[in-house]
């Protein structure tokens, strides 16, 4: 079984390349985030005709998470109990589904913004609220894994300069502790193998070159319980799909699982 995760950043933009990339890689299940389209407008017809069912939830801004699946689609839940919401607002983050053997959540974490910044303290209340919310999966004897973008480096060496990075977020110890607690509901981190260099990272900005120059983080991740990470065979980031003309700034992160 193939399961990924990727940041599409918009699945109106990406639709060609995200069906090229379903067909070519023979991906079973992909949770998907920044879907930037409202359910309504949601590609279901396309990706039906590829043989995939959608699970979404979405409202069309700039956020927006989506499971799709070839082996089935159950017990869908949208949002995240507990979610603490921003300003007033429970945003389109997380969704989880059972789809054959393993039960996912696709999860697209809030960025935080500046350290200083009220959605920064947002971000340590959602990653709470996602610990409680898995912690019963992520106990059980199911394969289950969060995947997403979690906007978190979890190592130095997850960023290509520290030094970079210096007073921002995505590299704090608060949100690294954050990353932490939710291992210790039970799950790991599922380390992919780059395709190129020597770190997997799998998230590019498209601004001064980084992609070319390698500029990069290891923010979209696989957190899996016990029985999912028994299970992996092999995970890599697929840094193919971030090249040529109009990818995404993330890359796919491709597990396969004996099941």
């Amino acid at each position: 079984m193939r399961i990924a995760t990727w940041n599409v950043n918009s699945i109106t933009a990406r639709l060609p390349r995200l069906l090229a990339w379903l067909e070519s890689s023979g991906t079973d299940v992909l949770c998907l985030q920044e879907a930037k389209v409202a359910e309504a407008q949601f590609p279901f017809d396309e990706l039906r005709e590829a043989g995939y069912e959608a699970a979404v939830h979405a409202t069309g801004r700039w956020n927006g998470v989506a499971v799709l699946s070839r082996v089935g689609l159950e017990d869908v839940v949208k949002g995240l109990p507990g979610d603490p919401g921003y300003e007033g607002v429970q945003e389109p983050r997380a969704i989880s589904a059972t789809c054959g053997p393993v039960r996912v959540w696709s999860v697209y974490v809030p960025n935080g913004r500046e350290v200083d910044h009220p959605h920064y303290a947002y971000k340590l209340q959602w990653f709470e609220a996602l610990r409680a919310a898995v912690e019963g999966d992520a106990a059980g004897g199911r394969p289950f894994a969060v995947m997403g973008d979690y906007n978190v480096a979890p190592e130095d060496d997850d960023v290509y300069d520290r030094a970079a990075f210096e007073g921002a977020t995505h590299v704090t110890p608060a949100e690294r502790a954050a990353l932490a607690s939710l291992r210790g509901a039970g799950l790991s981190d599922v380390v992919p193998r780059p395709l190129k260099y020597d770190h997997p990272f799998t998230y590019w900005d498209y601004r001064q070159l980084c992609f070319p120059k390698n500029r990069g983080m290891r923010i979209d991740l696989v957190y899996g319980n016990e029985p999912f990470a028994k299970a992996v065979t092999d995970s890599y980031v697929d840094r193919e799909e971030r090249k040529g003309k109009g990818a995404s700034d993330h890359a796919p992160v491709v597990v396969d699982l004996d099941l």
